[in-house]
């Protein structure tokens, strides 16, 4: 498989495809394909894992893509503003928040994955569940906005907010820390809890996430009284605030 990135932060990955070759996208991420592309949905993994994925925020259905000719193309998109980026699990298995998947090789594992500890998930910010990719091959995750990287060496520490914290490989210990100082949880305006990832490992943080594009633009729609939700845009901020 060959891809190619293309855009700034409105991203599109197109994979070139052997004879044979297979990924697999979330549901709804297909931008275009050529003629020679098989699309199918399928329940990759069975019920269990089906109902696994819906609890990382992806579909139960899988869609697969197989190229039937030489030439084979299939592009992808995210559903927000944002970054694409490839992850070689062959070297690594990674960790990544909820709804970060895009599409994946056929030798990709898309598994749960649950925080290490409970403060995790009562305070992250991102919820019990992460999506853990292991096995052989590439994995495309989006996110909005743009990426910022660090590789840490063993025992450096970033505190990140903790719906910046995108994906890190399985080596970055990760938990919730609380923001010291009464003055600074309750008027610093940056929450009572950061996300702490110590080394080693990379980690990838998004430039914004989409529940603070929707806050930052929610007092500009039309009021529901009017009976304007704001058409498409309206939609995702109601739905991301409800």
């Amino acid at each position: 498989m060959k891809y190619n990135i293309k855009g700034n932060n409105l991203q599109i990955v197109t994979l070139q495809l052997d004879p044979g070759e297979k990924v697999y996208g979330e549901a709804g991420s297909m931008v275009y394909m050529s003629e020679n592309v098989h699309m199918e949905a399928k329940a990759r993994g069975g019920i269990l894992k089906g109902l696994g994925r819906k609890l990382t925020g992806e579909s139960f259905f899988m869609t697969e893509f197989t190229a039937k000719s030489p030439g084979a193309l299939v592009a992808f998109g995210g559903r927000v503003p944002g970054t694409i980026r490839p992850l070689n699990v062959s070297r690594g298995v990674w960790l990544a928040q909820r709804d970060a998947f895009l599409v994946a090789e056929d030798g990709v594992e898309m598994s749960v994955a649950l925080q290490r500890k409970l403060s995790s998930s009562f305070f992250g910010g991102e919820g019990f569940i992460l999506q853990r990719f292991s096995g052989r091959g590439t994995v495309f995750i989006h996110a909005a906005g743009d990426f910022v990287e660090f590789d840490l060496k063993p025992g450096e520490t970033l505190l990140v907010d903790t719906a910046s914290a995108v994906a890190w490989q399985e080596s970055v210990n990760y938990e919730i820390t609380r923001v010291k100082g009464i003055k600074t949880m309750l008027f610093g305006g940056e929450g009572i809890f950061l996300t702490r990832l110590v080394g080693p490992g990379k980690i990838i943080i998004q430039s914004m996430n989409i529940r603070e594009l929707a806050l930052a633009l929610a007092p500009f729609m039309p009021s529901q009284s009017s009976g304007n939700q704001g058409g498409v845009l309206g939609s995702i901020v109601n739905n991301t605030l409800g």
